[in-house]
């Protein structure tokens, strides 16, 4: 068994923890390692945390802030990276950790990996569903256009609209690659869409996000889960132009359509215009030509139609003839139905006389008596009923009458004891009682009571209520003093007689 060694050095922990530091840095320097990145953390205060892992082990990375700009792709666990960077430690909790410079993934195939994995989850809830699509407007009167400001991206789509159809164009500038783009990206998509209905800045009919072409790193940012959900989610139609034709990012498939290019998105978002005043010119001349040719038509069909009837007097030829053999037997038929009404009138007259009317008028005044003589039974019938009727009625309000006088004295009993309980207990409880006993309270001269001496002064005046009177006062000495404290009681033990003396 080794001794231990007396002779050595005392190290403070501080000492040995900077002589592994410059240890390690010192004997590694710059390294350059591949691995998988474990947990991801970014600090608010822009410095990256994670863990880089294989198999068998695992290293703490930071990215410190200076170098975030340079990182072009977003971390996340999962994803296979190179790293380049220096050994260090971390003495405040003994480990040690690579400081990166540069980081990139392990070749295409990781990137690739990681995107179909996210292209298979998004797929699988809908995101990318083609019911989800909205038609294009034809015409748009506001077009919105998330890009950067200082590309030659944002000129190839203006300048296109300007010679196919000139639209408002409204442009929301963002990053279009590095950290915080798709943030960026995603919050334009957002702004867009909060825009209200006639508010002082228009709101767009149309979207374009828009950028030029790239590698896969530099596209990365519109393969964000982030900008695909804020594609997804737009209510306004928006058409996905990043890259060139062969670039294809997850933002394409969420969009409404694709473009191959920023400058046929803006072909799809407009008509030409030269092409539409010719086919609205052409339009105009195929209606014109069509009216005139169905107003000939029915100019054609009228003559015919005029050619066909017959003149005015042959039509009118026969009415006009009954017309004239009408008139001339309207004196005769006038005063035939005249002969007639006069004869009618005569033989009715005829049956008319004083003896007819008088018996049709005692016939009347007999059934009119016999209806007068049941009327008057009926409503002797009537009023014997309600009579009585009106006396039950009045037997039942009497014995109503007589139920609720006992009802009314029964409460007033009972009141009454309960009020004479009442009165009993306020005088049980009322501060006269102990008046009464012997006491008396002090007020000060507005009413309020004064419970201890301190609340007295010297020439104070003072009210003094006994129980048969007031007295009026005026405090001449004012002492106070302590309340006697009661000596503790002994706790009694378990057991013990208190009747009974203890030995112990």
């Amino acid at each position: 068994m080794n001794e231990p060694r007396l002779n050595l050095p005392e190290l403070t922990v501080s000492e040995l923890s900077a002589a592994l530091k410059r240890t390690i840095e010192e004997s590694y320097g710059y390294v350059r390692v591949r691995g998988e990145l474990g947990k991801v953390s970014y600090h608010g205060n822009g410095h990256v945390y994670f863990d880089l892992k294989d198999d068998r082990a695992s290293i703490a990375g930071v990215i410190w802030r200076s170098a975030t700009p340079r990182i072009k792709l977003k971390l996340e666990a999962g994803l296979e990276v190179v790293i380049t960077g220096r050994l260090t430690t971390y003495p405040n909790r003994s480990q040690y950790q690579i400081v990166v410079e540069t980081l990139e993934p392990a070749g295409l195939g990781a990137l690739m990996a990681l995107l179909e994995e996210r292209k298979r989850r998004l797929t699988a809830e809908g995101l990318f569903d083609e019911a989800r699509k909205q038609l294009l407007p034809y015409l748009p009167a506001v077009i919105g256009v998330i890009t950067s400001p200082t590309g030659a991206v944002i000129r190839d789509i203006l300048h296109r609209l300007a010679d196919r159809f000139p639209r408002h164009v409204l442009v929301w500038p963002v990053k279009v690659q590095g950290d915080g783009s798709a943030a960026e990206v995603a919050a334009a998509i957002v702004g867009f869409n909060a825009l209200p209905e006639g508010g002082p800045m228009p709101r767009p009919d149309l979207l374009i996000v828009a950028r030029g072409g790239g590698s896969l790193e530099d596209l990365w940012s519109f393969n964000e889960e982030i900008v695909v959900r804020a594609a997804a989610a737009s209510l306004i139609p928006l058409i996905s132009a990043v890259g060139h034709e062969t670039d294809v990012t997850l933002i394409d498939f969420a969009a409404d359509r694709r473009a191959p290019t920023p400058t046929a998105a803006a072909e799809m978002a407009v008509p030409v215009r030269a092409e539409l005043a010719v086919d609205v010119a052409n339009f105009e001349r195929r209606a014109l030509g069509g009216w005139l040719r169905g107003q000939e038509t029915r100019r054609h069909a009228v003559r015919s139609a005029a050619r066909a009837l017959p003149d005015a007097d042959e039509v009118l030829a026969v009415p006009r003839q009954r017309l004239d053999h009408a008139t001339a037997g309207l004196t005769r038929g006038l005063r035939a139905n005249a002969h007639l009404h006069r004869v009618s009138f005569s033989r009715i007259g005829g049956r008319l006389s004083a003896h007819m009317l008088r018996v049709h008028v005692e016939r009347r005044r007999e059934r009119y008596a016999g209806i007068a003589q049941r009327l008057r039974a009926s409503a002797a019938a009537n009023i014997e009923t309600h009579r009585t009727r009106i006396a039950r009625e009045r037997e039942r309000v009497g014995v109503f009458a007589a139920r609720a006088g006992r009802a009314m004295d029964n409460l007033l009993d009972a009141r009454w004891a309960r009020c004479e309980r009442d009165a009993q207990l306020l005088a049980a409880f009322s501060y006269r009682g102990v008046l009464a006993r012997g006491f008396a309270l002090v007020r000060d001269r507005g009413g309020r009571p004064l419970r201890t001496a301190a609340a007295v002064t010297t020439g104070m005046p003072i009210d003094v209520e006994f129980s048969d009177g007031y007295v009026g006062a005026r405090a001449e000495v004012v002492q106070t003093s302590a309340p006697r404290a009661e000596p503790p009681r002994r706790r009694a033990r378990r057991g013990s007689d208190p009747g009974q003396g203890d030995l112990f």
